[in-house]
């Protein structure tokens, strides 16, 4: 992939940039190396995430063609690749609801538990996990209802909560997450295939560890809870306060011989755009792939490096590209408008740099949806203020109410790629010329 150049086309070379660090992501290219041989028994493909029904499409494609192969995946609604519905493999995907849990996904996951009774020893399971897992897996623990977890599901997103805290609660209201699909597995040996989106790369927080045993607990849980004034029924409460739904935890010898692979994290996503940049000419710093915070805070503080590049060289010369990953939260106001991480940490930046000279940014998330949009995420230029400015919108306006996904659009500024069959959570570059 040949980028544009960054003078002469700054927005062409941010869109080429972030399509290099997705297409290191895909798992077509990264699949082969991480799987296991045939065993002697059978080989049974469970799965759930965003990526999941690509991750099925690899498997299909790269198992010997004489060994048997069967299973079941859940994704997000329309995110099966096309190639995967046009030619249906041995792994049966199904779509599910994301990012709040449906019918449809908690059939998955209990379609997913019957398909571990009878394992042997001479079975392999082949779990393949990414982003998005934890909503498609809805499966609530002994006693709560699908209504009681989309209660807290939403709950949870709309409070801020950094994505290991959302995910502990999850865990701890699951009868499926929190290694407990590892465990139902055994004596079989357990391979987990996994796409990380999140910031540290811990397995057991990817799509909520479903086979990867839990060090957290359900007191844990509750301060989270707590924490955030989530209320939740009087079964969660109980459940979670008896230890009733605690978690399987590290050391415990069903998960024996089991093994987990990272097959694409953001940091590799990370440096397939700053190789591209280099390649262009341009020096490439990664500050982080594990940025969390509030969206328009992050963008805040990404636009005062960018200021400090551009006016004073440092803490690096200009011209150059800045990159960062990781997953930021939103907070939302009671009069939220549309909009997700990518594009709320666009307008606390440009906000932030007003209009500041040879600064271009863009920020996406790597799955193509930027929370439940059509769109990855945007754009933001030295002139993005000024347009706005001249069509009579207000950026603190909208971003008072959250409201950045109409904010960009107006502007013509949304990058719109659809979804791309991966998941390394939140891309960002500021290219400062």
């Amino acid at each position: 992939m040949i980028a544009p150049s960054p003078q002469a086309d700054p927005r062409g070379f941010l869109r080429a940039l972030f399509d290099a660090a997705v297409k290191r992501a895909l798992p077509e290219h990264n699949m082969a190396a991480f799987l296991p041989p045939p065993p002697r028994g059978r080989t049974v493909v469970l799965g759930a995430g965003k990526a999941g029904g690509a991750m099925a499409a690899a498997v299909d494609a790269l198992w010997p063609k004489e060994a048997a192969l069967s299973g079941l995946v859940v994704t997000r609604y329309g995110h099966l690749p096309p190639a995967y519905g046009s030619r249906p493999g041995h792994i049966e995907v199904v779509e599910a609801a994301h990012p709040v849990p449906d019918a449809a996904g908690q059939r998955a996951a209990q379609r997913m538990l019957e398909l571990t009774r009878g394992l042997s020893a001479d079975d392999l399971v082949l779990c393949l996990i990414s982003g998005g897992g934890s909503a498609l897996l809805a499966l609530p623990a002994e006693g709560l209802s699908l209504d009681d977890k989309r209660a807290v599901n939403q709950a949870l997103l709309a409070s801020g909560a950094a994505i290991d805290e959302m995910n502990c609660v999850r865990k701890h209201l699951s009868a499926i997450k929190g290694g407990r699909l590892g465990a139902l597995c055994a004596p079989a040996r357990v391979v987990t295939l996994a796409i990380s989106d999140v910031p540290g790369d811990a397995p057991e927080l990817i799509a909520s560890g479903p086979t990867v045993p839990d060090p957290s607990t359900c007191a844990d849980a509750l301060r989270i809870l707590d924490r955030y004034g989530i209320a939740i029924s009087h079964a969660a409460r109980a459940g979670l306060e008896s230890g009733a739904f605690e978690t399987p935890k590290p050391g415990d010898a069903r998960f024996t011989g089991h093994e987990v692979h990272l097959i694409a994290t953001p940091q590799q996503s990370l440096e397939a755009a700053a190789q591209m940049a280099r390649a262009a000419g341009l020096a490439a710093h990664i500050l982080s792939d594990a940025v969390e915070g509030e969206s328009r805070v992050v963008g805040g503080v990404h636009a005062a490096i960018a200021r400090s590049v551009a006016r004073r060289g440092e803490p690096f010369a200009k011209p150059c590209l800045i990159l960062s990953g990781g997953e930021t939260t939103v907070t939302l106001s009671p009069e939220a408008g549309r909009g997700g991480r990518a594009t709320e940490f666009l307008l606390g930046c440009a906000i932030a740099l007003q209009g500041e000279a040879g600064v271009h940014v863009l920020a996406a998330d790597t799955d193509g949806i930027d929370g439940v949009e059509d769109n990855a995420g945007a754009i933001v230029g030295p002139d993005t203020l000024a347009r706005a400015g001249a069509h009579g919108l207000k950026a603190q306006d909208f971003l008072d109410r959250n409201d950045a996904y109409r904010f960009f659009e107006a502007l013509g500024d949304l990058v719109v790629t659809g979804p791309t069959f991966t998941n390394v959570n939140d891309f960002r570059a500021l290219l400062i010329l």
